[in-house]
């Protein structure tokens, strides 16, 4: 895997602050939902968890190779439909579906380990309103 001698360096250090970073990479895969028309595929925010391995490397500045790709997008599908069922629906949130496929991408990255990815997303889910409104401030913000 190539990186940059800073991708870990500049990631966030509280879950406070992976919300802040989410909310972000979210927007940056929301701005896409347009062009999905142009290619003749209809994007919702539910889809929007799809992006998520592409834009962890992207915030990494980790090269996007299809190794890298395929590294980061299959770690983060199979922990996906592996953990679905036993979350009682809570990724069924598209804020926190994304959450949870951006952080898995971390650790298919060996960027986080597993029990950061777990710590984090157990903050995500007790706080996904705080989430939710830092998305939206994002959206209205940059759509005005």
């Amino acid at each position: 895997m190539k990186m940059n001698k800073d991708n870990k360096k500049n990631m966030p250090n509280t879950p406070g602050e992976w919300i802040t970073e989410i909310a972000e990479a979210y927007y940056d895969a929301y701005e896409a939902i347009p062009f999905g028309l142009l290619t003749g595929q209809k994007i919702t925010e539910k889809e929007l968890f799809h992006m998520s391995p592409h834009i962890c490397l992207k915030f990494r500045g980790i090269e996007r190779t299809k190794k890298n790709v395929n590294r980061a997008t299959e770690a983060m599908l199979s922990s996906y439909v592996a953990t679905e069922d036993q979350t009682y629906g809570i990724l069924s949130n598209p804020y926190v579906s994304f959450a949870f496929g951006y952080l898995g991408s971390h650790f298919a990255m060996a960027l986080l380990s597993e029990e950061k990815v777990a710590e984090i997303m157990e903050y995500i889910e007790e706080h996904h309103k705080e989430l939710k409104t830092a998305i939206k401030q994002k959206i209205n913000k940059k759509s005005v």
